[in-house]
């Protein structure tokens, strides 16, 4: 079942990577996450057959064909439509883990991936654009699912020192995903006319895989042991991902949790905005999925050939290069997952919005000067690559990965669908708007994505702390010490009060003893 694990210290644990742990992460990412990668990148490069399809399914029924912005019109709703559904999908979310579990909710959700792929795949059959468009509508809705539950899963049955690797293995799978629609989408596989709908209806093969294998591995432990309390269950789950060891000092820390949440249900989204307890931990979540989103990325992949070909690369070429930064993304997402327990969250976090914020200006720089410096096409080439790997290495993945680490049980399933639903809104909005703001400001649209980057960047620079190889309870701990020197300082007694650096970072502490804490006390 697993590989052997360290426990060390009592209180302490530090467990390595066993293989049921890596094939849970290998499972849900290969068959949920990976399919949110493929269907950014999928509608790319048929972009002009599926035109070319709804323009003569429009002229057999009307006689008459739609004119260059009607169909624009179209094909930006049958590319944003997928983050509508990808809206509803996180909206559903902290329902469903509630009432199914993490695992159950992965597993259950597959059925949405089937429906889709009979729809897209038979649309041109049936001369249906609207079976593309609800088609892509579907695989949204899971999509939606899938980005918030895989990466709960995997947090909360990683041990604390695997947490961050186990947590960006669904962003290396996202741009797998990405890199695979581009390959298959190459005019020698399956980027002809005849095999769009194949093109499209493909999500179905990983997520088969992923239905066969999955269901054999057990529940998270967390959920087990502090919503179900079922303490038989988790400790064979337990013993599925830590085997061959005592897995007593994990039991504890999880009772840990559940006696600082005995007297608090699973909160609402509406309870989880008006706890001021965790008012930090969610003003966290919302700038770092607005900004994940906003940074301009999903315009990067979803119109990655009109940039290219605006950026004068030859037409025939576009398909390679786009090929090339799939390959980069890869790349980047594998240096992000193995480098993060080492650097932590907010250096890659931090970096990766700082590098995409520089490329953005780098685009718009480019652009306006290539008609008269001929290399700046290759430079405009150059920061899509950055704008790319800049996110693969950290902003794809670390956001999922702390909006886990930053919520106790109680909290995590509200958190995730204020999360995600942001996330979701913020990809609607580009996706829909990006090619009507390039039309209308041109190439400096991307000095707007710039802003957003390093306002992030600067955000997590000084509010979110360091989460690495911490427990939950630690976290919470750590903004709960910040709420209570903010709300002492706010009765005008400042003289009771020292601030200082936790970890480096502006997380207070008391220093005189005046006043004392009780971090068990407190739900955030």
């Amino acid at each position: 079942m697993a590989e052997e694990v360290l426990i060390t210290t009592p209180g302490t644990i530090t467990s390595h990577l066993t293989s049921s742990l890596l094939a849970v992460a290998l499972l849900t990412s290969f068959g949920s996450s990976m399919l949110y990668g493929y269907n950014l990148a999928v509608v790319n490069s048929p972009a002009g057959y599926i035109k070319d399809f709804y323009n003569r399914t429009v002229v057999s029924r009307n006689g008459t064909g739609l004119n260059e912005e009607a169909l624009t019109l179209m094909y930006s709703l049958t590319v944003s439509v997928f983050a509508i559904g990808g809206l509803i999908g996180s909206l559903m979310v902290g329902t469903l883990v509630t009432r199914f579990g993490r695992k159950g909710t992965v597993v259950n959700s597959t059925g949405l991936v089937f429906l889709a792929g009979t729809l897209m795949g038979f649309s041109r059959i049936c001369g249906s654009p609207e079976m593309v468009i609800f088609g892509r509508f579907v695989t949204g809705i899971h999509s939606g699912i899938s980005l918030s539950v895989v990466p709960m899963y995997l947090g909360e049955i990683a041990p604390k020192n695997l947490r961050g690797f186990l947590g960006l293995v669904p962003s290396i799978f996202i741009c797998i995903g990405v890199f695979s629609a581009q390959v298959l989408g190459l005019h020698e596989l399956l980027g002809k006319e005849e095999h769009w709908p194949l093109f499209l209806s493909l999500v179905v093969v990983p997520t088969f895989i992923q239905l066969m294998l999955l269901p054999w591995f057990p529940e998270s432990p967390r959920y087990l042991l502090i919503e179900k309390h079922n303490v038989h269950a988790t400790i064979t789950a337990l013993k599925w991902y830590r085997a061959k060891c005592n897995i007593q000092a994990e039991i504890e820390e999880m009772q840990e949790e559940q006696r600082s949440l005995s007297s608090v249900a699973t909160l609402s989204v509406w309870q989880l905005l008006l706890d001021h307890t965790v008012r930090w931990q969610v003003l966290s979540v919302v700038v770092i999925n607005i900004g994940m989103q906003l940074s301009g990325i999903d315009a990067i992949w979803f119109y990655t050939n009109d940039i290219f070909e605006n950026a004068g690369i030859p037409t025939p070429e576009i398909q390679y290069t786009t090929v090339g930064t799939g390959a980069i993304e890869i790349v980047a997402g594998l240096i992000g997952c193995f480098t993060i327990e080492r650097l932590g969250r907010r250096p890659l976090i931090i970096g990766g919005f700082g590098i995409m914020g520089m490329c953005c200006a780098g685009i718009t720089v480019s652009l306006i000067l290539q008609t008269h410096v001929s290399f700046m096409k290759y430079v405009s080439v150059g920061c899509v690559v950055g704008i790319i790997a800049g996110f693969c290495i950290g902003p794809a993945g670390v956001p999922f990965l702390i909006t886990a680490e930053l919520f106790k049980q109680s909290h995590r399933p509200a958190a995730y669908t204020v999360g995600g639903s942001l996330n979701w809104m913020s990809n609607f909005t580009i996706g829909f708007m990006f090619p009507f703001l390039q039309m209308s400001a041109g190439s400096y649209c991307y000095l707007v994505f710039c802003a957003v980057c390093l306002i992030v960047a600067i955000y997590v620079f000084f509010v979110i702390p360091e989460t690495k190889n911490k427990t939950f309870v630690e976290i919470s701990q750590m903004f709960a010490t910040k709420e209570a020197i903010e709300e002492s300082l706010a009765l005008d007694h400042p003289d009771q009060l020292k601030l200082k650096k936790m970890n480096g970072y502006g997380y207070g502490s008391l220093e005189n003893g005046s006043l004392e804490f009780d971090s068990s006390s407190s739900c955030p």
